[in-house]
């Protein structure tokens, strides 16, 4: 049982820390370069933000009760060709 905690302890201690500060480029490396059609380089900050287009919102509605099902036209059964 102890052989089990210390492990589990450990685990969980190592995930508790994380890094706090601002994201910064590596030493002797530089931010990608500004985009084109524009003169400055966007900040780690704004690279980091999703956008919309990158992850859009759920526009499907979900169904509340069953509901019969339209006539689809091109619902036809295989042809024996």
């Amino acid at each position: 049982m102890r052989r089990l905690v210390l492990p589990a302890v450990l685990l969980l201690a190592l995930g508790a820390c994380g890094q706090r500060a601002d994201l910064k480029p590596r030493a002797g490396q530089d931010l990608p370069p500004p985009p084109y059609g524009r003169e400055t380089r966007p900040k780690a900050e704004a690279l980091l933000q999703i956008t919309p287009q990158a992850a859009p919102e759920r526009s499907v509605e979900l169904r509340k009760k069953s509901e019969e099902r339209t006539d689809d036209p091109f619902d036809l059964p295989p042809s024996d060709e």
